[in-house]
């Protein structure tokens, strides 16, 4: 008892002094950017060098990555912009520090974008056909310096390129202002996909001077994309199609009609096809509909905060003398917040419903009506019809089929919500029966002048006719998918790995005929209010995903099909996030539960110029970002090295090229469709791995199906033991990971005990954010388990609240942060996160130091002992550090 109870006191008093200490001011540190990780927190050796030394990245028969004999799994990292053509005098140090933080791979992103300086394209001739000789010499350079260093490469073809009639497109591509949009065009315009292909050759048959072949024949690139986020689906569901020039839905328009030809050869065969119906009109249901009698009959809704007006006036259109005139003075933040509606209907369901009135508005306006429900869930019965109103009177007219029959509808405008202004409505009339046409008046195949749908008229679209769509859309889609990959392995003899784009702006039938499948994921993404992106109106939701079920995870893990590699090409928790320390081991701890195949950062930075920022430099980039860098390096080890060990059951579904296209029909242009679609719940995934079926695939025996998987309860843990995902405390989710080489607690572990096996304890102490704090063990030499193996040597990383010096912090209620334009100056400030951490080794043995911002040793910590003579190490604010070196040594 002599002996004890001094090493409590001691104790004691380190918890206290760094309960005081987090209140205190935080302390610089900088992560030097022409310095790379050193000593223990040098990751280099899991790199083989050169990049390619094995071969050529290959596909195995288990649907992972192979180099040669032996499996590989990516940690990486983007370079976009700028970035990817780094001075000659830094290449060299860019590309040892990215080898030691473990980074294997980087992927050269916005290379073709005119805003990027340099960029990989001479826009200076007035096209976009003409590559930028110095910025591909850098290009190169700085790709012979990371393939030296075992880094290998994942070339992007077209991520913003600016296309012109320079190019010999048709004037009309110049009004296009939205590059993405031009892309959209791209999947099915001919000359833009020739220019596709033109690009790709200049960019890929081109001899490096530095490693004397080229990127389509060097082993070191491992991958190459044809087209980043898009796609024809996705562009038609964002509204693209809409807005493009005449000259490029003319060509789309021919090609509707010739597959419609191919498919129904006849226009009597079409209309049959799609279910052309015609019923008597039966009697007026609404009361009150020409608004003579006032406002008898209908209500005007105001929500949340919005402010409008509903009068009779003596406004109306020729031959009615009165309308309803609607003055939205206060709009709310939502379309919905002001409404007008007539309720009391019942209505029928798979009867045919005719719809008509006029309307007109003091500006350019766009109205939205259906019939709803008029209880919870106040869903839609009908199509949403969406009317564009003008200054001058219009009538509308729509035939609907009645979802399902309901003694509780009302009739509903809406759509006024958001926006100051004037309505005026009139002749309003509900009537049974009508006629639905498939095929307006003067259309046919014979004639090939069947209109293409357009994404504002989707609501009063034929269910039949959106199908047909849909399916066409697929079809062009998959034939430039198709016809893209077939040209760089083909005819430009592309050795690498290629994909399309993102399953969620594809489906995962169509990424399915790719060599891999890729997504992307942000947890709480910037938002911009006014559109754009504007650097002065934007925030963030600052909120921990250690709160939510599964965050970012359920959603990604969705998407995995059967068979096929599993990447994950951009990934951030941005900035200035003060949690976004959880984000990378979270990401590879449940990448390799679900047994995923790579992961890499958005981004490492834009810049190639300025490297020596010392404080955070926007949302996104983290070659200066403190706690993220030295989050990076331990994340990387454990999934380079595959320390958490893959799920040992799996969980799917299958999910077919019409039942992709039944759920396009309800999506949107990020979301398209994945395996949720067909039940598939993220959440199970925190415990179980998830697979995706897709066309002409069957789900191998003992795969469990959804339903057979519980996942209630406020803990999930994975079906390895190693993962377990609390959320017991309200409002303090954490996660922990007891892997034999990767131990972690990210997330609101303060004051709690965590038994990470092998007789390693952790328990963090009080910090700025509520206990949050993100500390993980990363074993590199020796080992915990069976029993401690040694010499032993860890790094220890401990992070958590982090900002720039001065940044102009502004909270705007709802968890919305900004910066404004205000990001601070140098330097980064950090906290110190506080734990006690127990080892299952004689305290005799142990040694442990606080390291600099390179990873070197800068002060020795002392080393206690608990009942047992166990090693107890205390981190502390005092040291001023994110990062520590353990030793274990026979004595």
């Amino acid at each position: 008892m002599r002996v004890r109870t001094p090493i409590l006191v001691t104790v004691f008093c380190l918890l206290m002094s760094d309960a005081l200490l987090a209140q205190q001011e935080l302390f610089p540190f900088v992560v030097p950017w022409d310095a790379a990780p050193s000593g223990v927190a040098d990751m280099s050796g899991l790199l083989h060098r050169p990049a390619g030394r094995f071969g050529y990245v290959r596909v195995g028969a288990d649907g992972h990555f192979y180099v040669g004999a032996q499996r590989i799994r990516f940690w990486g990292v983007n370079m976009t912009a700028d970035a990817c053509f780094q001075h000659k005098d830094n290449a060299p140090k860019v590309a040892a520090r990215l080898a030691r933080a473990g980074v294997n791979i980087v992927r050269f992103h916005h290379m073709d974008a005119p805003w990027s300086n340099p960029s990989l394209i001479n826009y200076s001739t007035g096209g976009s056909r003409q590559l930028n000789a110095q910025a591909m010499d850098n290009l190169h350079y700085f790709f012979h310096q990371l393939k030296r260093e075992g880094i290998y490469a994942n070339i992007n073809l077209l991520v913003h390129r600016r296309f012109s009639s320079r190019d010999g497109l048709p004037a009309a591509i110049d009004s296009v202002s939205d590059m993405k949009d031009q892309h959209v065009i791209g999947t099915f315009y001919q000359p833009m996909i020739e220019l596709q292909k033109e690009y790709a050759r200049l960019v890929l048959t081109h001899r490096n001077p530095y490693t004397g072949m080229t990127y389509a024949q060097d082993p070191a690139v491992a991958f190459v994309e044809i087209n980043n986020e898009n796609g024809l689906i996705h562009g038609f569901l964002g509204g693209v199609i809409d807005r493009i020039p005449p000259v490029f839905r003319a060509d789309l328009q021919r090609q509707w009609n010739r597959w419609l030809l191919n498919k129904y050869r006849t226009t009597s065969a079409l209309r049959r096809a799609w279910g052309e119906r015609s019923e008597p009109l039966g009697q007026e249901m609404l009361n009150n509909g020409r608004f003579t009698n006032g406002l008898t009959g209908w209500t005007l809704e105001q929500h949340a905060g919005a402010q409008a007006t509903a009068t009779q006036t003596t406004t109306a259109p020729t031959g009615y003398t009165h309308s309803v005139h609607i003055r939205v003075t206060n709009p709310g933040s939502q379309s919905w917040h002001v409404q007008l509606a007539q309720a009391g209907l019942r209505v029928v369901g798979g009867r045919l419903y005719t719809l008509s009135f006029w309307a007109r508005a003091d500006a350019n306006r766009t109205l939205s009506v259906a019939v709803t429900m008029d209880r919870d869930p106040w869903q839609a019965l009908s199509p949403w019809h969406s009317a564009e109103l003008t200054p001058s009177w219009r009538r509308y007219e729509y035939t609907f089929t009645i979802s399902q029959t309901e003694s509780s509808a009302r009739l509903l405008f809406s759509n006024m919500g958001t926006q100051t202004g004037s309505y005026w409505i009139t002749g309003v009339s509900l009537r049974p029966g009508g006629t639905l046409r498939a095929l307006p008046e003067g259309q046919s195949l014979e004639a090939g002048n069947v209109a293409i749908v357009l994404r504002r008229d989707w609501g009063a679209t034929m269910d039949t006719v959106q199908r047909d769509w849909l399916r066409f859309l697929r079809d062009t889609e998959e034939r430039y998918w198709t016809e893209m990959y077939n040209y760089l392995k083909r005819d430009l003899g592309v050795a690498a790995l290629v994909t399309g784009t993102i399953v969620g702006c594809t489906t995962p039938n169509l990424m399915a005929r790719m060599d891999l499948v890729d997504t992307h994921s942000y947890w709480q993404h910037p938002e911009f209010p006014g559109g754009g992106w504007d650097n002065r109106n934007w925030f963030i939701r600052n909120l921990p995903m250690v709160n939510e079920r599964g965050g970012t995870i359920a959603g990604l893990a969705t998407k995995r099909v059967l068979g096929k590699p599993h990447t994950l090409s951009e990934y951030n928790h941005p900035a200035p996030n003060t949690y976004t320390s959880e984000g990378l081991l979270l990401i590879a701890a449940y990448g390799l539960l679900q047994d995923w195949d790579a992961i890499y950062f958005y981004t490492y930075a834009h810049r190639r110029d300025n490297l020596d920022a010392r404080r955070i430099t926007g949302y996104f980039d983290i070659d200066q970002h403190p706690t993220q860098w030295v989050a990076a390096v331990a994340a990387g080890a454990m999934f380079l090295r595959g320390d958490v060990a893959r799920a040992q059951r799996v969980v799917g579904v299958t999910l077919n090229r019409e039942q992709e296209i039944e759920a396009l029909r309800g999506s949107w242009a990020w979301r398209l469709v994945d395996g949720a679609d067909a039940g598939l719940r993220g959440e199970i995934a925190l415990r179980h791995r998830l697979v995706v079926a897709v066309e002409g695939q069957t789900l191998p025996a003992g795969v469990l199906r959804p339903g057979q998987v519980n996942t209630a309860g406020n803990s999930i843990t994975s079906d390895t033991g190693q993962l377990r995902w609390d959320w017991s405390v309200p409002g303090k989710g954490v996660v922990s990971i007891a892997a034999p080489m990767s131990k972690a607690v990210v997330g609101f572990g303060g004051g709690r005990r965590f038994d990470l096996g092998d007789g390693v304890v952790v328990e963090p102490g009080t910090t700025r954010q509520n206990g949050f704090g993100v500390i993980a063990l990363t074993v590199k030499q020796g080992s915990f388990s069976p029993r401690p193996t040694l010499p032993l040597r860890a790094l220890i990383t401990a992070t958590g609240y982090v900002q720039n010096t001065g940044w102009g912090w502004r909270e705007l209620g709802d968890n919305r942060v900004t910066l404004g334009e205000n990001w601070g100056t140098a330097p980064t400030l950090v906290e110190g996160v506080p734990a006690r951490i127990t080892l299952p080794i004689d305290a005799n043995m142990v040694e442990a130091y606080a390291l600099d911002e390179r990873g070197d040793r800068k002060a020795r910590l002392p080393v206690s002992r608990d009942a047992r003579g166990n090693a107890v190490i205390q981190l502390s604010a005092q040291y001023q550090t994110l990062w520590y070196e353990v030793v274990a040594v026979a004595r």
